[in-house]
């Protein structure tokens, strides 16, 4: 009677090998990720404590904005491009995208304490694992909740470009917390997509596939990072 069913090419086999081969390739996005934030910190805390680095940026704030652009360059090849370059050639974007933000992100070594940044980043480390996890095994269509967070993060992207000018400390405050919210949400929308990718993806995608899932959480990381860092972090005495 159970013959189908407990038989390797039956359904229930089939669902056993679809789950093991979308655990190992969530498992190399992880991985990926892990890689890349280890890159990016080892940059930051390299270029933070280089003197020749700080005096050059002081002296040239107009590269804070070279390097942005290079940020976005790189993340728009890397998500747009993918299917026309290699598995290396992606991966190796990946991780000098690593590097640039890296370098974007050095002033925060130096302006706050290490022991705020260890905190904020423990913190985020256990956010980031908790929706993570969520976005992985829950049963629920996070399609609709990730189409809003979308258009709240472009709405917020607007108005922390209008705050720029207003310089106001309660609208940062709001940003930041409007900034976490958004962030948490998209961390498991991000990471059920990125498994439903994994599911449907055909099996010769799958390094590309999932060096673009470890960019898409390694953003969402950093960003909910540098949110949270506005309420945990604290200054250098």
């Amino acid at each position: 009677m159970n013959t189908y069913y407990d038989s390797p090419t039956g359904r229930y086999g089939q669902q056993d090998a679809l789950a093991q081969r979308v655990s190992l390739i969530m498992k190399r996005v992880y991985f990926k990720m892990f890689l890349a934030m280890i890159v990016s910190g080892l940059t930051a805390w390299y270029m933070a404590s280089s003197v020749a680095v700080m005096t050059f940026f002081a002296n040239h704030t107009w590269m804070s904005w070279v390097i942005f652009g290079a940020e976005l360059i790189l993340v728009m090849s890397i998500s747009g491009g993918i299917n026309r370059m290699s598995s290396g050639t992606a991966t190796l974007l990946f991780y000098l995208f690593a590097i640039v933000n890296g370098a974007m992100l050095f002033p925060i070594i130096y302006a706050y304490s290490g022991v705020s940044i260890a905190k904020t980043f423990f913190i985020t480390a256990g956010v980031f694992g908790a929706m993570s996890v969520y976005g992985y095994f829950t049963n629920r269509d996070l399609s609709r909740m990730g189409s809003i967070l979308i258009m709240c993060l472009f709405g917020l992207i607007i108005v922390s470009l209008v705050n720029i000018f207003l310089h106001s400390s309660t609208l940062q405050w709001i940003i930041s917390a409007v900034g976490v919210l958004i962030f948490i949400g998209l961390t498991a929308w991000d990471t059920q997509q990125v498994k439903r990718m994994a599911a449907t993806m055909p099996q010769e995608y799958t390094s590309k596939m999932a060096t673009l899932g470890a960019l898409t959480l390694y953003l969402d990381f950093i960003n909910l990072f540098l949110f949270l860092l506005n309420f945990f972090g604290g200054s250098r005495d």
